[in-house]
Formats: C-alpha cells, sequence, structure tokens
C-alpha cells in the first residue's frame, strides 16, 4: 500500500520562503513521476509542479520562476521549495505519483500553506 506523507507547511509572511517535503513509502518510487497539488478554499485541486523520473520539471505559470520541485530517489521523497510567497498560494499542499500524468494512488493528509499579506 502507497503512503504519501506531506510535511514541511505553516504560516509565512508575503515574500518569505518554504519548503514542502513528502514521503512516499510501498511503491517503486523511482519508475513514477511526481507532481505538487495545491487546494486553495472552495477550489479545485490544481497541479502546482511536476518532475518526471528522469528529473524533468514543469511548473504552473503561477509558480513559475518562484518553486522548484526536485526528488531524491535514494530517500523516496520530493520536495518543494516555494520562494517569493504571496498570498494566493495558501491551501493545502499535497503530493502524488503520477501516472500518465494521471494522479496514481489515495491522496494523503496534505500540508497547510498560509501566506499573510
Amino acid at each position: 500500500q502507497v503512503r504519501l506523507v506531506e510535511s514541511g507547511g505553516g504560516l509565512v509572511q508575503a515574500g518569505k520562503s518554504l519548503r514542502l517535503s513528502c514521503a512516499v513509502s510501498g511503491s517503486t518510487f523511482s519508475i513514477y513521476s511526481a507532481g505538487w497539488y495545491r487546494q486553495a478554499p472552495g477550489k479545485q485541486r490544481e497541479l502546482v509542479a511536476s518532475i518526471s523520473s528522469g528529473g524533468g520539471t514543469n511548473c504552473a505559470d503561477s509558480v513559475k520562476g518562484r518553486f522548484t520541485i526536485s526528488r531524491d530517489n535514494a530517500k523516496n521523497t520530493v520536495s518543494l521549495q516555494m520562494n517569493s510567497l504571496n498570498a494566493d498560494d495558501s491551501g493545502i499542499y499535497y503530493c502524488n505519483l503520477l501516472y500518465g500524468g494521471v494522479p496514481r494512488f489515495n491522496w494523503g493528509q496534505g500540508t497547510q500553506v498560509t501566506v499573510s499579506s
């Protein structure tokens, strides 16, 4: 059974940084792409950034140049470095492994990010 555990969220002032981490267990992590999603109150969950099994990355236009996704296949973790945060970045952040661009496994509990302006 695959388990996804997100951590690193918190309350931060606008302009500051946070680093999120996702620990993945129960799967052959290295063969999958991985993605970070966020869900703001009243909105649908959206893909923020993704990283392929080979390390290629993509980011949503709204976070390009501010967020960086990375992975450590030895530790089965995927991270999201978030810089220059603004209020629109607030929400619950989730990670998942991707298959054909689609989230493959059950969601974890997520980690809350709140940016105060």
